[in-house]
């Protein structure tokens, strides 16, 4: 078993997670509820249900997959049931899912009567080194990426290998975006280690060093008011496609699938902004290109993509605000950019796969 120290909880690694029984018998909640979706219904429940059997009574929370669901009116029914199953101030959430469901579970016991106690247990690759650690919950509202939200950290963190077993291929690439992102923010060696890894090499030693940098990197900064905008590089672009995609195409890209796309185009921007060099541009753009696929799209949706943009968290006073990399390993916040650079970036990522 590995732990790591957060903001007040515990991050712990540990593939039959029998620490979770203990953690929980040791606080005598007055009702536990566990939050699925259908996919951990099916395949990550039947997991950690012997741990919970012998706590006594449960109650499973059910909501859909999928980015599309993560808003107020899921919210609602997660509320509503909880108050059904007779929830009160000393209850448990346990959030078993990937980032929909520990984003959104996280906020529904956030806000439930002021607040109850949550746990997450993050069964994706992309919400283990992402969404598991920090402390953000929140909804979409109309295709705006966690506009709704609050910063509360959970009780304690489960990261579990087990879970990644029951992932298909698709989701485990989809995740490996974030691990990579870590690399090209915080730590050059690192990104030079896992560059050349396949999707489906990613074990628990790398998860815990991605968890790693990002602890340190909130820690130093909880509420993102400095550092912890370094985290963002790539999502000012990336979140906008994703919205975009999830409103227009019957196939969906996965959150990590946008926010490649927007390194690369966020990656132009560093080396045309920021100092990031052509040939550290080029070694970024192949790490991605050849881990991800080409996302089709034209000139005609670039005014949607930055009104998307334009509404991102990240603003200040009508300006678009960017994390963008310095050189491979270190990364700056606070830059704002032009739409007449931005739509530049977009173009960049269109010739660079017109050229394919």
């Amino acid at each position: 078993m590995q732990v790591i120290e957060s903001l007040g909880y515990q991050v712990v690694f540990e593939d039959s997670l029998d620490s979770l029984k203990t953690f929980i018998e040791e606080r005598n909640y007055s009702k536990i509820f566990v939050l699925v979706d259908e996919n951990t219904n099916d395949h990550c429940l039947p997991i950690i249900q012997p741990l919970l059997a012998d706590l006594g009574n449960y109650d499973i929370i059910a909501v859909d997959s999928g980015e599309e669901n993560k808003n107020i009116d899921f919210c609602i029914g997660v509320w509503k049931t909880m108050l059904d199953f007779g929830a009160d101030r000393h209850s448990l959430m346990i959030n078993l899912g990937g980032g929909v469901v520990t984003d959104m579970g996280g906020f529904a016991a956030s806000t439930f009567k002021r607040g109850i106690d949550f746990i997450q247990i993050p069964t994706t690759l992309l919400s283990q080194v992402d969404a598991s650690v920090g402390g953000k919950t929140g909804i979409d509202l109309d295709n705006f990426k966690n506009i709704i939200g609050t910063f509360t950290q959970p009780q304690a963190v489960f990261i579990s290998s087990e879970f990644l077993k029951t992932l298909e291929r698709r989701q485990l690439v989809s995740g490996f975006a974030e691990v990579i992102k870590h690399g090209l923010i915080f730590d050059a060696a690192y990104y030079q280690t896992i560059k050349n890894l396949d999707a489906s090499a990613i074990n628990t030693d790398y998860v815990s060093h991605s968890v790693g940098i990002k602890n340190t990197v909130i820690t130093q900064d909880p509420t993102e008011k400095g550092l912890r905008k370094i985290l963002n590089f790539g999502h000012t672009i990336g979140h906008a496609i994703e919205g975009y995609s999830l409103l227009n195409d019957k196939n969906s890209l996965l959150h990590g699938e946008a926010i490649a796309i927007g390194m690369i185009c966020e990656g132009y921007l560093s080396h045309k902004l920021n100092g990031l060099s052509l040939d550290e541009l080029n070694d970024l753009i192949a790490t991605f290109r050849k881990n991800f696929t080409d996302y089709h799209f034209d000139e005609s949706i670039d005014l949607e993509l930055l009104s998307l943009m334009n509404n991102d968290k990240k603003n200040h006073s009508n300006q678009i605000g960017f994390a963008l990399l310095n050189k491979i390993g270190a990364c700056d916040y606070d830059i704002y950019v032009t739409e007449d650079l931005i739509i530049e970036s977009l173009d960049f990522y269109r010739n660079l796969i017109s050229q394919s």
